[in-house]
C-alpha cells in the first residue's frame, strides 16, 4: 500500500474517533449552552477564513496579494449588508471581478 492510501486511511480512522467522541463522552445528557454556542459559530469561522485565505493568497503560494478578487468579495459583502439573497451577492462579486479583470 503507498503512503497516500496508508495517510488516507490513517485520516479516516481519526476523523471516525474524533466524530464518535461527543456522543460517548456525552452520553445521551444535554450539552452545556456554551458549548453548543461555540460550537455553532465554528463553522462561519472556519468558512470565512477558507474565504479569505483563498481570495488573498497569490497563486505561487507567496504572500498575499492584492487584486480584483478583494473588489469581488467586497460588492458581495456589500450586498449581503444590505440583506439581500445570496444569489445576487455571487452574481455582484462575480460582475466586480470580471469587470475589474477585463479593464486590467
Amino acid at each position: 500500500m503507498s503512503e497516500v492510501w496508508i495517510t488516507i486511511v490513517v485520516l479516516a480512522l481519526v476523523s471516525a474517533v474524533i466524530r464518535a467522541s461527543g456522543p460517548v463522552l456525552l452520553g445521551g445528557r444535554e450539552m452545556p449552552g456554551a458549548a453548543r454556542g461555540v460550537i455553532a459559530l465554528v463553522a462561519p469561522a472556519l468558512l470565512a477564513a477558507l474565504v479569505v485565505v483563498e481570495t488573498l493568497a497569490a497563486p505561487e503560494g507567496g504572500a498575499f496579494e492584492l487584486d480584483a478578487r478583494i473588489a469581488g468579495v467586497g460588492a458581495a459583502a456589500a450586498m449581503l449588508a444590505l440583506r439581500r439573497s445570496a444569489l445576487p451577492a455571487v452574481a455582484a462579486a462575480a460582475i466586480v471581478t470580471a469587470a475589474l479583470r477585463a479593464i486590467s
